[in-house]
Parts: structure tokens; C-alpha cells; sequence
């Protein structure tokens, strides 16, 4: 267990304390941007593989605290949840996104809000999100609280900090990228500043759900347990 709260707190630090902030800046003015993103992809992926590996072993310690277990209700739950992970998830991989490493110059395109940007511009951050709150769900050990905590933390923080970034970056071009957008979902389309479109994502949405099924059936290869009732 040490090892895992250590890796977690390596892991948010990293991201929260780095990525986003005016240190990431000072870090690109002296590496340059693409030999900063090698080397914090490498670290951060260091750090994740690690956490992965202390949450399995954490979790086959003998004193390991359990405040719940998964039920039928809870557990039909979580695959509805998964399915709407892989929804944001998939399709926000797909879709060119001025928030992604890589992309902020899709600020500048002329219809930069599109498919399932409509519905939030980090939809990949929320669709993990939501994963991780699902696997909380059905996982009331110490160890996946730990894990899957931390990964819901940084999701959230992940976006307000990309948002933050972006500010300090890209100015007015930002603000008018975020006026027609929303953080939370939905709530561009909800106040009127965003219609719905579902045929610009449904492909995307089609190999996200191709995506889930085929994880849904590997899950016991994938975590050791089956995900179906």
C-alpha cells in the first residue's frame, strides 16, 4: 500500500504541479516543446505503469480494507457507465481538439467546435472520468479508492488546468473557443450556445461502441474478473 499512495501522489504532482502550469512553460523555453513532451510522456507513463502494478499488488495484501463490495444494481450501473466513458473517451481520441497535446492550433480553424466537442471540449478527460468514478463504484477496497481516485482527481484538474494553459497561450482566441464550448457536458447545448449533432461523431461512436464490447468481453484477461453479471 505505501508504494501505491506514493505512486499516486507522484503521479498527481507530475501532472498538477508540472502540466499546466508556468513550470511546464519555463520547462519547453528551455527543452523545446517536443523534447518536454517526450520526456513528461515517458515519466508520466513510468508513473502510471507503476501505480497499476502497486494497485495489484496492494490489493492481494491480507489486511487490505473493504468498505463495500459490488452488487447487481451497482454492478449493471457500472456498465452503463462504461459505455458512456467509451462514448466520450473513443470519439474524443478521434476528434481534432484544440485542448490535445499537439493540436492547440485547431483554435484557429474555422468551425473548431464539432461532433463531440458540441457536448464538451475534454471529452476524453470526463470519459475517464467517468470510468474511474464507475470502478470506484463496484470497488470499495483502499487500494482502487487510491488508484481510481486519484485518476478521477486528475481527470477533472486535468481539464481546469488545460483550460488554464490555453488562457495563458492562445489569449482571446481561447475565450472564444471556450465561449461556444462548455467544461462540464451538456451545458453548452443546454444554455444555447451549442446544437447537438450526432451524425458528425457517429462513426466515432460506432467504434466506440466496437470498443467497449470487445473490452467488456477481455475484461477477465484484462483485470482478472468479469465485468458481467
Amino acid at each position: 500500500m505505501p508504494s501505491l499512495i506514493l505512486a499516486a501522489v507522484a503521479f498527481l504532482l507530475l501532472h498538477l504541479l508540472v502540466s499546466g502550469t508556468t513550470v511546464r512553460d519555463r520547462l519547453v523555453a528551455r527543452l523545446g516543446e517536443g523534447r518536454y513532451l517526450g520526456l513528461f510522456s515517458l515519466a508520466s507513463g513510468a508513473v502510471l505503469a507503476w501505480m497499476f502494478v502497486a494497485h495489484r499488488l496492494a490489493r492481494g495484501e491480507a489486511a487490505a480494507l473493504v468498505w463495500w463490495s459490488v452488487t447487481p444494481v451497482t454492478r449493471n450501473l457500472q456498465i452503463g457507465l462504461m459505455l458512456l466513458a467509451f462514448l466520450l473517451i473513443v470519439p474524443g481520441v478521434l476528434t481534432r481538439n484544440p485542448g490535445a497535446v499537439g493540436q492547440s492550433g485547431a483554435v484557429d480553424d474555422p468551425d473548431p467546435v464539432r461532433g463531440v466537442l458540441r457536448i464538451t471540449r475534454h471529452p476524453f478527460l470526463w470519459g475517464m472520468a467517468i470510468w474511474s468514478a464507475g470502478h470506484i463504484l463496484v470497488n470499495g477496497d483502499l487500494a482502487s479508492l487510491v488508484l481510481f481516485g486519484s485518476l478521477l482527481v486528475l481527470s477533472l484538474a486535468g481539464a481546469a488546468s488545460i483550460d488554464a494553459k490555453r488562457r495563458r497561450t492562445h489569449g482571446e482566441r481561447w475565450a472564444a473557443f471556450e465561449a461556444r464550448s462548455s467544461f462540464v457536458p451538456f451545458a453548452a447545448i443546454l444554455s444555447g450556445r451549442q446544437v447537438l449533432k450526432p451524425s458528425e461523431f457517429a462513426l466515432q461512436a460506432l467504434i466506440a461502441a466496437g470498443a467497449y464490447l470487445v473490452v467488456l468481453l477481455a475484461h477477465p484477461f484484462i483485470a482478472g474478473m468479469s465485468a458481467l453479471p
